[in-house]
């Protein structure tokens, strides 16, 4: 549920834009002057501010200045009254969205309302979007003609104009991030904003905050207010990648918002409500943890729903010769060259490879490949793993050409490889093998092109 705070000086407004803002579905408050504005700024965080100009002591303008300082992502509507539209016109300029005339009409202020809210979601989203990108994301769209492709892009369109649940397995690498947001942008959703967050990645603690947000002094840190994903992600899609590392206990708080649509932030007691669609990711055996009393069966059900299973690139090696030329090519646009050939030699190695770490693994090999080339790719362009023979010298199994740094992290890279393969897929046996946390495994994945 989207919050709107108010601010007027005169009650009679207060009263009637709460009642016709709570009648619409929003949560309101109300703040009877610019100077309380501002307290009520300080504890909570809403998500549009509507402020009438003329106000004793702090006027409308005055707030709104102050406003951009503690939240400069906060849209504001100005009310103004017939006759003073350029205080409106200066508020515009200072960074509000839009302007109401008093008195206005309901319906009118309600879409007013309405189109300020989706502009703060895309603003949302589009943060969410850079962080991604900052973080390294894998390719821009999916490749692939096979069989086994065409079965689950026929899935997504199916799956994506409904509401359903969507659960996604498949092994590291092979694009279930992708899937997720190709369901996302083919539904009626398309517009709200597309939420991800890896449950693998963060502790216990840090994840029950990230989800659901905290309340101010919830924790030591916690300074204020914070949203949690799936407010974000109203209206929208809230991807939970690696589902099944989620710990028991924050487990039965998800079960409660995917039956209810309701919970609390963190250090706080106000139950709150989202539209929110719900797509999982996971590289384990859902059915097995539940066999094995580490997922809760009732949430494996709920988010069983429509289940879509990707397979692993060394199932769809038709796919290989399109995944080749659209890595090369979008490398080689990055560097700023025409994209080099790829020898018989160099492609039968690639067909050869078994790829324990799939697409994102290949598009890895392939822009080290593409920076090492010249007009075509060899073998010894490719990484050690894909040409083994490559990697004799004078000392059994040592490296060639490469600095202690650069083999040490080869040689980590091949056992992170290894232990996944053994593991088969699934992340936590992976790092418990090689001794490592799951946070610190996850990390070194990103790191060699891995998760």
């Amino acid at each position: 549920m989207e919050r709107i705070l108010v601010v007027d000086d005169e009650k009679n407004y207060l009263v009637v834009l709460d009642a016709l803002l709570s009648e619409a579905g929003y949560d309101v408050l109300t703040a009877a002057g610019g100077t309380r504005a501002l307290a009520v700024l300080e504890e909570e965080e809403p998500d549009l501010l509507i402020t009438d100009m003329r106000m004793p002591r702090l006027s409308g303008l005055e707030l709104m200045a102050q406003v951009k300082q503690m939240h400069p992502d906060l849209p504001v509507i100005v009310m103004t009254a017939f006759g003073t539209v350029e205080n409106a016109v200066e508020a515009m300029k200072l960074g509000a969205v839009d302007y109401i005339m008093k008195p206005f009409e309901n319906q009118e202020l309600l879409l007013t309302v309405e189109k300020a809210l989706k502009l703060r979601r895309l603003v949302a989203q589009n943060r969410l979007l850079r962080e991604d990108a900052s973080r390294g994301r894998g390719f821009g769209s999916i490749v692939g003609d096979s069989r086994p492709m065409r079965q689950i892009f026929e899935l997504v369109e199916k799956v994506a104009a409904t509401k359903a649940t969507v659960l996604i397995t498949g092994e590291s690498g092979t694009g279930k991030e992708l899937i997720a947001r190709a369901i996302h942008q083919r539904s009626p959703r398309a517009e709200e904003p597309f939420v991800p967050v890896n449950c693998m990645a963060l502790s216990e603690t840090l994840l029950e905050s990230e989800l659901f947000g905290h309340e101010k002094g919830a924790f030591t840190g916690a300074v204020g207010r914070r949203k949690g994903r799936f407010e974000l992600a109203d209206k929208g899609t809230l991807f939970l990648d690696e589902v099944g590392e989620i710990a028991p206990s924050l487990q039965v708080k998800l079960l409660r918002v995917l039956q209810e649509r309701t919970f609390e932030r963190v250090g706080g007691n106000q139950p709150l409500s989202v539209d929110v669609r719900i797509v999982a990711a996971t590289n384990r055996d859902l059915a097995q943890a539940v066999a094995a009393g580490q997922f809760r069966e009732d949430l494996f059900y709920r988010l069983n729903v429509v289940r879509l299973e990707l397979p692993p690139l060394r199932e769809r090696k038709e796919d290989l010769p399109a995944l080749v030329a659209h890595f090369v090519r979008r490398y080689a646009a990055e560097v700023g060259r025409n994209p080099p050939g790829v020898s018989p030699e160099a492609m039968q190695l690639i067909y050869d490879y078994a790829w324990p770490g799939n697409v994102r693994e290949l598009e890895n090999a392939l822009e080290r490949a593409v920076i090492m080339s010249g007009a075509e790719i060899r073998p010894q362009d490719l990484p050690l793993e894909v040409r083994p023979a490559a990697a004799e010298v004078g000392a059994p199994g040592l490296p060639q050409d490469m600095t202690i740094n650069e083999a040490v992290e080869d040689l980590e890279r091949r056992m992170i490889l290894r232990a996944l393969e053994q593991a088969g897929g699934v992340a936590a046996h992976a790092a418990e093998a090689l001794g490592l946390t799951k946070s610190n495994l996850a990390y070194k994945m990103k790191k060699y092109g891995l998760s």
